[in-house]
């Protein structure tokens, strides 16, 4: 396992989720994806490692493109003031 290269995309994934338009459907990220919290400025590869274990890592990006794929159809993304095109 290649830690350090799956704590970024696991970092990137969390990033992206928290700027769904759409706390309905943002909510699975927080009960079955990254949990509030886990995830901070102070926050080690080690601390992730969990989440980067092959099955985890497999499931979390299953999760990702799933709630993605909503996002597209209802509500989209925000950042900084900012709403994606729809």
């Amino acid at each position: 396992m290649k830690l350090v290269e799956r704590a970024k995309v696991v970092r990137a994934m969390e990033t992206l989720c928290r700027c769904i338009n759409n706390e309905d459907i943002f909510m699975p990220w927080l009960s079955v994806g990254v949990a509030d919290g886990d995830i901070t400025e102070d926050t080690t590869d080690e601390d992730l490692e969990y989440y980067c274990e092959d099955d985890n890592f497999a499931d979390l990006m299953e999760l990702f493109l799933r709630l993605m794929a909503r996002a597209k159809k209802d509500g989209g993304l925000y950042c900084d003031g900012i709403v994606s095109n729809r």
